[in-house]
């Protein structure tokens, strides 16, 4: 039988290519990077967040804050993705059907409002029998990880804030503070901005401040309270978590710690959500 005789440079690439072929094997992710965004056919657009480690809550010195911020760490093991700016209006009937809140008024790319914790629950249920991905609300940790962005200060640009950078102050009746800077944009008063309005935080998210507080996956309860069960849809009577601030009222309750609740049966018209769509990986 003849031999193949292979020279040490070549036999050296080879070993590499097979090496290489193993570990792709072995770890799919070595061979292929999960994308940094993603667009289902609904046009959600979802931005990867990957896993880190963060301080959660506010400083006693932050002003403001609530007695329900305690500082504490936080490690966001898992990679996910995040939609980029709060469920639209388009979004929603694109699910539901124009039927259901069919009388909502608003531009297609307003954020969705009045709409339950258990609303959320039944859209997200509908959009995963329809879509090859998965989707569910995020928890209060992810929201938060994502809010800060990396940062530190009160809000995902620093400790001030101003009518520029997040929309909240837009009511004639509870906080006028805006309303006439909107009205220059366009934008009228008592009620949220289309989203995308205001920039983005560092990580690309838009509205994490302002414009329409957001659901949460959480039962809310103090942050030193017994770990609660990962099922939330089994506690129904227990109020979720509500984020992010909005239109309404103060500029404070935009902070990244700031946090409210409702009962999940509970309509706001401060209220919409964004979802989480969970990576392969």
């Amino acid at each position: 039988m003849k031999q193949i005789m292979l020279s040490p440079v070549k036999g050296l690439s080879i070993f590499f290519i097979v090496l290489c072929l193993g570990l792709a094997g072995a770890f799919p992710l070595f061979a292929q990077e999960s994308p940094r965004t993603i667009t289902n056919d609904i046009g959600m657009t979802f931005i990867k967040v990957s896993p880190g480690s963060f301080i959660m809550g506010s400083p006693v010195t932050e002003r403001l804050r609530d007695r329900d911020e305690q500082q504490h760490t936080v490690t966001i093991k898992a990679a996910f993705y995040l939609q980029e700016t709060e469920v639209t209006l388009e979004q929603w009937r694109a699910v539901m059907g124009k039927r259901w809140l069919s009388k909502r008024k608003g531009v297609d790319d307003s954020p969705v409002t009045k709409v339950s914790w258990y609303d959320c629950d039944k859209y997200i249920n509908k959009l995963n029998k329809k879509s090859r991905y998965t989707y569910r609300l995020p928890t209060e940790e992810e929201w938060e990880y994502a809010c800060r962005a990396g940062t530190t200060t009160a809000y995902s640009w620093g400790d001030g804030i101003d009518c520029s950078k997040a929309m909240y102050g837009n009511n004639t009746k509870k906080d006028q503070e805006c309303i006439l800077f909107y009205e220059s944009m366009k934008i009228r008063p008592n009620g949220p901005a289309p989203v995308k309005t205001f920039a983005p935080n560092p990580w690309g998210f838009y509205d994490m401040h302002g414009n329409v507080w957001e659901w949460c996956a959480n039962v809310y309860k103090s942050y030193f309270a017994e770990p609660e069960s990962s099922d939330y849809s089994t506690m129904d009577s227990e109020s979720r978590v509500r984020r992010g601030g909005s239109w309404y009222k103060h500029a404070h309750y935009l902070r990244s710690a700031n946090r409210t609740y409702g009962h999940p049966n509970a309509k706001f018209q401060t209220t919409g959500f964004r979802l989480v769509l969970e990576a392969s990986e």
